[in-house]
């Protein structure tokens, strides 16, 4: 809407082993990102932007150096920074204090989960005529990410069988797999 580019940071391709290097890494995005007047999203940033911890050893002391370091960046920055994380508990409370705003996504109630379905799962794929996307909605309370990921091999294993349907067995197989995941089961 504000018509800027989203910079994505890449995780794998910032943080180093390297004394210094992070840092380094840091200050070449924090100046990109204001020459090219980006928003800067950081995904998973718990890992980044996570509690500074007690100094006990040399490991902790530059652990704690870039988390200052990136919260000093930040606090330079002239634009929006976008935060994503399933552990904001996790958050370093310097940070928190802060965001202007913090937006909490619910996991989808039924009638989302039923979209969330159906624009999983492609028109054309044969289905049985026993399934039912609203029972699949109400039953299993999952995530957006969930449902996509179950369809996804759902839909892989159809690709390896093209004789068999998408059934409710099927489905519920996908599903139990995204919820052994978190280490729970259906």
């Amino acid at each position: 809407k504000s018509g800027r580019e989203v910079y994505r940071i890449d995780l794998s391709q910032i943080v180093s082993k390297y004394i210094g290097e992070t840092e380094k890494n840091f200050a070449e995005i924090f100046n990109r990102a204001h020459d090219q007047n980006w928003i800067l999203f950081f995904d998973e940033a718990d890992a980044l932007f996570g509690k500074r911890t007690e100094t006990r050893d040399a490991h902790d002391k530059y652990a704690n150096q870039e988390t200052s370091y990136l919260l000093m960046r930040l606090e330079e920055h002239n634009g929006p920074v976008i935060l994503a994380t399933n552990f904001k508990d996790n958050i370093d409370p310097a940070f928190s204090r802060r965001f202007t705003q913090i937006i909490y996504f619910p996991q989808p109630q039924a009638d989302e989960r039923l979209l969330l379905w159906k624009s999983a799962i492609p028109a054309n794929t044969p289905t049985d005529a026993n399934l039912n996307y609203e029972e699949l909605a109400r039953k299993y309370e999952i995530t957006g990410a969930q449902i996509v990921n179950a369809a996804a091999w759902c839909l892989l294993r159809l690709a390896d069988d093209p004789t068999r349907l998408l059934d409710h067995e099927l489905v519920r197989a996908g599903v139990a797999r995204e919820v052994a995941k978190e280490g729970r089961t259906l």
